[in-house]
């Protein structure tokens, strides 16, 4: 699979830390989509999904999950533990399934930017359910 992983150049002084998560060259100058937070429980998993068109970029920001992928095209699957600690953002590919699970005690936070805000009447999202 062609995930990309990008660790972030964090920026620090007395006051606190500063990093970028995603610039205009990142999404391909592309027009703004939608940024959203979600969370999960101690081992849950939230996901499952794949997208034809839409692009989506992830950040732990707080807690630990591992990013479960897999490529019903070729059967690839990849898990990809995250951490908030070590400040990383995930690409998704386009066509590949993928899902997140807390793998941590306290509560899984993401950062999510999708590249097309939801479109309930042409959501481009194809829900699949895989054991885990």
């Amino acid at each position: 699979m062609n995930i990309s992983l990008r660790k972030l150049e964090i920026t620090q002084d007395a006051r606190g830390t500063l990093f970028e998560i995603l610039r205009p060259e990142h999404v391909g100058n592309a027009p703004f989509g939608q940024l959203l937070v979600t969370t999960a429980k101690s081992g849950e998993t939230k996901g499952g999904h794949y997208h034809k068109r839409k692009r989506e970029w992830y950040l732990v920001t707080s807690g630990k999950g591992l990013l479960i992928l897999d490529d019903p095209k070729t059967g690839e699957h990849e898990e990809i533990a995250l951490d908030s600690t070590i400040p990383t953002v995930a690409e998704m590919p386009i066509g590949v399934i993928h899902r997140i699970k807390n793998i941590g005690r306290k509560e899984l936070s993401v950062l999510v930017y999708v590249s097309e805000s939801f479109n309930p009447s042409d959501p481009d999202t194809y829900t699949e359910y895989h054991s885990i």
